[in-house]
């Protein structure tokens, strides 16, 4: 049989020959390093007989793809071993792959904290000692069932109940163990593949992440290729840790969560102050860029919500209200708002357009809801209640490319000034289930390319991952430990202005649908200010931070001087607190280092009589004696926003 190669060559092989027998024709050192296959662009076991003509590709060991799969095979194979080895009446759920690493949920009878990870990693490396073979083997629903009801695996079980087939379910075996487990894979052809892991904490989760099922135990771990690179990344965990906006807001007294409000933050006066600040600098600079600022409902009619499609494919994630209508028949079901395009529509259709008018650019720091399950809720990174920078435009097919150029621009701009001079792009292209033309899909694809290499700006193309009604981009920030964050989008859509009648009058006098423009550049405030708080490590830009100043006395005799410096500052929007408690400086100057305090005074007897301020930086073991006015001067430029 033959098979084609991604570089366009065809091999040929033995008619049932597999994907380790197409590796060894290719070379040694490729079949050594082989753990799975590509087959017309599924993943697939790298033992699996290749079907004739097919497109295939090798996945190495040192591919992502690879470390993919060694991850997922670690878990499902060697963590669920260990877990039954260590734990007898332990119940298997699922152990897929995450970010870097994976998890396992599991019920068990004895409660297992972080101080067993230990344990369980031991057992974990006495299973690899074996470098078992694994094993696939195919089985019908019946057959598949009976092996786990032997076992008493009910979660297993119920995964092949909620599975719309009947035949070929796939079970993989640790022969040396003895042990199964159902999967679709792909996974290792053996465990000598794995290379360095670490169990890195435990958790509760509930079972299918439904409040009312029972609640499992999650175990994570990272696994990579080698050692060096598992320290590398604990290293980087590690600093992670140090950055993490929840207690950093803490120790700066920025914001807080509590029950009565799932995922809704409570904005203390300093992180309010961070808040309106940004708010402020977006304004300013989205008005720079001749957008129009407006403000739409928060609760908004069902109807409009089914008639812009909302509600059928986002129901389950908004927050329903029903209001008794006076002399109404039946209630009126109304929604909190969980996007503000439809909003933004109707501000669009108030009086007839002109062709002459677009594009007409709207903007909104508009109020968000959406329903996110508890266990996915993480600070200010993912919450239900939320603001988005968001904005639409009106326009036409040949302004695409114009406008696509002008608004990465702009971007381009607010990231620079908040500290993000990298950032990736993505192109997403046609998905197969979209509404319009291949004409008009054609265009917009060719626009958003054409604008982003105008700007000699790199960018990778996602084939397909585009939303239904147009391409789109996303923009991808690099923090300042090297991690990735989504944030900006520019999202066509040739669907949403033709369902609510959004109209533009054209230069032959007959209307048309406007395309418009879905965009965002921070995404949503709250995550934007956790992914700034974590990136500065809390010591953020002068003219973000919520307190700019902090007064210290030395004496009591300096009390009046520090009120007279505070009155100073304050007359010059200098955000500012003094500090004359009756405890040593150096205490003052630790406490108010903690709180990320960017500028710290103390001054004594000296600085009273000479009229001078002694000026500590945060993150600066130097001090230097300065001009109280030299000083306010030169710190009134130093705090201005970047746009002014």
């Amino acid at each position: 049989m033959e098979i084609n190669l991604p570089d366009g060559s065809t091999r040929k092989l033995e008619n049932g020959s597999n994907g380790l027998d197409l590796a060894k024709s290719i070379g040694s050192r490729l079949a050594k390093s082989a753990v799975a296959v590509t087959v017309d662009g599924e993943q697939r076991d790298l033992l699996d007989t290749l079907p004739e003509n097919s497109s295939v590709s090798i996945i190495t060991i040192e591919s992502e793809e690879g470390l993919e799969i060694m991850r997922h095979t670690l878990t499902a194979q060697v963590l669920a071993k260990a877990l039954k080895n260590l734990y007898s009446d332990s119940k298997l759920a699922i152990g897929p792959t995450i970010e870097n690493g994976f998890y396992y949920d599991v019920s068990t009878e004895t409660p297992i904290s972080i101080e067993d990870l230990p344990r369980i990693e031991n057992e974990m490396k006495r299973i690899l000692e074996k470098k078992s073979n694994i094993v696939k083997t195919l089985h019908s629903e019946k057959d598949a069932k009976k092996m786990f009801k032997e076992n008493e695996e009910t979660f297993k079980i119920e995964i092949i109940d909620d599975a719309d087939q009947a035949e070929d379910f796939q079970i993989y075996t640790n022969v040396d163990e003895d042990f199964i487990d159902l999967c679709r894979g792909p996974h290792l052809p053996n465990l000598s593949f794995i290379g360095a892991f670490k169990l890195t904490k435990v958790s509760g989760a509930y079972w299918k992440g439904d409040s009312s099922n029972e609640m499992l135990t999650r175990i994570y771990g990272t696994a990579w290729r080698s050692e060096k690179e598992l320290q590398e990344h604990l290293k980087s965990m590690e600093e992670a840790e140090k950055r993490d906006h929840r207690k950093i807001g803490k120790d700066m007294d920025l914001f807080h969560f509590q029950d009565e409000a799932p995922g809704m933050v409570f904005w203390h006066p300093k992180g309010w102050s961070i808040y309106s600040t940004l708010r402020s600098y977006m304004s300013d600079m989205q008005k720079k860029g001749d957008y129009k600022e407006i403000n739409t409902p928060s609760v908004i009619d069902r109807k409009l919500w089914e008639k812009s499609g909302h509600w059928d494919k986002y129901r389950e994630n908004m927050f329903i209200t029903e209001i008794d209508e006076e002399h109404a028949n039946e209630k009126r079901v109304n929604a909190l708002k969980p996007m503000n395009c439809p909003g933004h529509v109707q501000v669009y259709n108030q009086g007839i357009k002109s062709y002459k008018e677009l594009p007409v650019r709207l903007s909104e720091f508009g109020s968000c809801h959406r329903y996110e399950a508890s266990g996915t809720m993480h600070g200010l990174m993912r919450v239900r209640g939320f603001t988005q920078d968001d904005g639409h435009i009106f326009l036409t097919e040949d302004q695409i490319e114009s406008e696509t150029a002008i608004f990465i621009d702009l971007l381009s701009k607010v990231y620079a000034d908040l500290g993000f001079n990298e950032f990736e792009i993505k192109l997403s292209t046609r998905p197969e289930k979209r509404v319009g033309s291949d004409e008009i899909w054609d265009k917009a694809e060719l626009s958003l390319k054409n604008a982003v290499e105008k700007l000699g700006l790199e960018y990778r193309i996602d084939e397909g991952d585009g939303a239904f009604y147009g391409p789109k981009l996303d923009f991808v920030l690099t923090d300042a430990i090297g991690r990735k964050w989504q944030c900006g989008t520019l999202q066509l859509d040739f669907n949403l202005a033709d369902r609510l009648d959004a109209q533009y009058v054209a230069e032959d006098g007959n209307k048309y649908n406007p395309v418009m423009f879905h965009r965002a550049i921070l995404g949503s405030f709250e995550r934007f200010i956790g992914i700034l708080i974590e990136n500065y490590s809390g010591n953020l830009p002068l003219w973000l931070a919520p307190t700019q100043v902090t007064i210290c006395s030395i004496t009591d005799e300096a009390n009046n001087y520090v009120k007279e410096i505070s009155e100073l500052l304050r007359s010059n929007n200098i955000r500012c607190e003094s500090d004359v408690r009756n405890e040593k400086i150096s205490y003052k100057v630790r406490e108010h280092s903690v709180s990320k305090v960017p500028i710290i005074l103390a001054v004594g007897k000296n600085e009273v009589a000479d009229k001078t301020v002694s000026v500590r930086r945060l993150g600066s073991d130097e001090t230097s004696v300065v001009k109280l006015e030299d000083f306010t001067s030169s710190l009134v430029q130093e705090a201005l926003a970047p746009n002014k």
